[in-house]
């Protein structure tokens, strides 16, 4: 056995980690803002506030906004995702273990990229409903009216996360999963466990934050959140003879933070 992996093996491996954290790693981070190829420990996101428009005397001056930007740090943290594969076992199985150590590996760092970005929806103090009932069509409309009212854009890039009972507290509202109200094509039965709904594109996620009998559920904007990434997801093998085995270490660094609060809601719920 050589004492060290082949370049194109260990090419083709960081090529399948990064395809697994890709297609089924995180969930959410196509769902907020996103800056990549940060070089150090931290990046800034600049919140821009609302201009007014004015009129001009003929011949003044074109009055200015003067829009505040304010600037929000995103602090950078590095994470990891190994375990060892030991070449007899290899020898046992009818699958490649290294693909079932990548996959591990990917979903582990996925659901860490989904936890960072959970962590900054958590700290929303815009909340819509008390926790004492689940999510009703009142609570719904209730936090639709306070994302217009914070003249949050209704542009398409509006996103809810609901926990998967909160998903079926959904199914129950005629308004979402009947297609005498959305269409035989938006059903939320076929499948696919995301549509869109009110504006917003609404899926279920088995990682958000409960506290005691509260899950926290979240209707936020895009540009609300800030993802900054320093190093896209890789891999490293290396073979130890000691052991044996390969050591499989993923790794990334990333970091989360709250742009703009006013582009947050929660909507707390009752789960036992």
């Amino acid at each position: 056995m050589a004492t060290d992996i082949s370049d194109s093996f260990t090419k083709h491996f960081q090529a399948e980690v990064h395809m697994q954290y890709q297609q089924m790693g995180s969930k959410l981070r196509n769902t907020v803002r996103g800056k990549d190829g940060i070089v150090g420990a931290s990046t800034t996101f600049q919140k821009v506030g609302k201009g007014t428009a004015s009129t001009k005397a003929r011949h003044g001056k074109v009055p200015v906004m003067n829009v505040d930007h304010t600037p929000v740090e995103c602090l950078l943290a590095d994470y990891y995702a190994g375990d060892w594969v030991d070449r007899l076992d290899e020898l046992k199985t009818n699958i490649g273990e290294m693909q079932v150590v990548a996959r591990a590996g990917a979903y582990a760092l996925g659901r860490k990229t989904d936890e960072m970005i959970i962590t900054k929806l958590d700290a929303c103090t815009n909340y819509a409903g008390d926790g004492t009932d689940g999510l009703t069509k009142a609570k719904v409309l209730a936090a639709f009216e306070m994302m217009g009212e914070a003249d949050v854009p209704d542009d398409g890039q509006r996103f809810a996360i609901v926990g998967w009972k909160q998903w079926s507290d959904l199914l129950d509202i005629a308004e979402f999963a009947n297609a005498d109200y959305v269409g035989d094509a938006d059903l939320p039965w076929k499948g696919t466990q995301a549509k869109r709904w009110l504006g917003a594109l609404w899926m279920p996620h088995s990682g958000l934050s409960k506290e005691g009998t509260t899950r926290y559920c979240y209707w936020y904007h895009r540009t609300a959140i800030g993802h900054a990434v320093g190093a896209e997801v890789q891999s490293d093998v290396t073979w130890h003879g000691d052991r044996a085995a390969h050591f499989v270490n993923n790794m990334m660094s990333m970091g989360t933070c709250l742009i703009d609060p006013a582009g947050v809601v929660s909507m707390r719920c009752l789960e036992a």
